[in-house]
Formats: structure tokens, C-alpha cells, sequence
């Protein structure tokens, strides 16, 4: 896959470094002498062009009529939105991906523009922080299909709903699978009718719903007290 990248700041950088060592093609784009500085010392010169990212010469200089992704990485916001849209219009670019800085613009970043992916830093800390708050002690370990399931991990707890359960009788949801339980340091396959016991470090892929419903199995049941 070829990607091209506007803006070689620290997002445009260590998106570079990531694909480049996932044998993509790169080509970062930009003009900024201190950051070009800075490129140098961390990317293979080869994959970086000097010159500015809004210029259509430039980025057909850059062979983005050729590129699968344009990754517009670039401080200004406005020069994102421009980028994005000529990337799609004039060039053709299937994937589109734009960096959003301030979050108040964020309603601009659509198909108006032909933004297909656009990131917010803000919105996405703010839903890992919910995430994590809402989930407990459950581990996020992997994202899949662009975040719609995820790879969970969680530690069975005394006291909880699941304990001495079978996984055919937990009432999981169908988008929430059992996929391996780790059990005094040894991997159990499962099974229906597989039993769970404490400490078991069970992995799970499911989506959001399913992943609440996990954890609510997972939480210990608060003590009785008596009269």
C-alpha cells in the first residue's frame, strides 16, 4: 500500500515510522525546516519530499494520483479539509484520512470534505476514559474492525456471577465469544460446557454490548449482611 502523508509533525512522523516498518510504501510531505531537521534523524530520507502540502504540484511531484491513503496530517485545520477534498476530487485517492487540532472544527471533517476517517484526540480520550471507567477491571487488548469489536481480557474475582458457571449458561450475547482462558498459567481451549473457576484470565472478542454484559458477570457480588 502507498500512502502519502501531509504534515511531518509527531502524529505525521510515527504514522510514517508505524507503516514503514509494516513494509508500506511513504512518502511524508513537508516544507517546515525544523521539521525537516527532525525527519531526517528519524525517517529514511528517501520516503520524505520537501515542499508544501496544499500545492498541487507538490503533491503530484509527491505521486499522489498513485497513493491508496492520503493521511492529511497537517497544524491548520482549513489545510486539512482543502487537502482532503483535492486528494479526492482532483486525484482520486480511494482513503482519506484527516487530523483534526482544534475540536470545535471537528463537524467539518465529512463526506462534504471526503473525510472517511477523521481523528479527534479529544473524542478519542474522552471515550477511553469512559471506556475504562465503565468496563472496571476488563483490559482492552486489541481493536478490531475499526473499533467495532475488541480483544478483552479480565482476572475471574471471588464472589463474582461467573464463578462456577458454564460458558453455555452465562447468557453471552452472540457478539461476545469466548475465544481462550488462561488457568494457572496453562491455556484452556473452551467449550460450552466448559466451567469458569477464580483466576481464570479469560480473553473474550466482542463488541461494546457484549463486553458490558462480560463485565457485569465478572464484577463480585457485594456481601450480605445480616439483620
Amino acid at each position: 500500500m502507498f500512502v502519502v502523508i501531509a504534515g511531518g509533525g509527531r502524529t505525521g512522523a510515527q504514522l510514517a515510522a508505524l507503516l514503514l516498518a509494516q513494509d508500506h510504501r511513504v512518502c511524508v510531505v513537508e516544507h517546515r525546516s525544523e521539521i525537516l531537521a527532525h525527519l531526517h534523524r528519524e525517517l529514511p530520507t528517501e520516503v520524505i519530499f520537501e515542499g508544501d502540502a496544499t500545492d498541487p504540484q507538490v503533491l503530484e511531484q509527491a505521486n499522489i494520483a498513485q497513493a491508496q491513503v492520503v493521511a492529511a496530517c497537517l497544524p491548520d485545520d482549513a489545510q486539512n479539509l482543502v487537502l482532503s477534498f483535492v486528494a479526492r476530487t482532483r486525484y482520486g485517492v480511494p482513503r482519506i484520512i484527516a487530523q483534526i487540532n482544534n475540536p470545535r472544527s471537528a463537524w467539518l471533517f465529512d463526506q462534504k470534505f471526503h473525510v472517511d476517517v477523521a481523528l479527534n484526540q479529544s473524542e478519542i480520550l474522552a471515550k477511553l476514559i469512559e471506556e475504562e471507567m465503565s468496563l472496571g477491571d476488563m483490559m482492552t487488548l486489541l481493536k478490531l474492525r475499526r473499533g467495532q469489536y475488541s480483544l478483552v481480557e479480565e482476572k475471574l474475582p471471588a464472589g463474582a456471577k461467573a464463578v462456577g458457571v458454564a460458558i453455555q449458561d452465562l447468557g453471552l450475547p452472540d457478539q461476545c465469544v469466548v475465544a481462550a482462558i488462561i488457568r494457572r498459567g496453562k491455556m484452556v481451549l473452551p467449550h460450552g460446557a466448559t466451567v469458569l473457576e477464580v483466576g481464570d484470565e479469560v480473553l473474550a472478542v466482542t463488541n461494546r454490548p457484549g463486553a458490558e454484559h462480560l463485565a457485569a458477570l465478572f464484577t463480585p457480588l457485594p456481601a450480605s449482611t445480616g439483620g
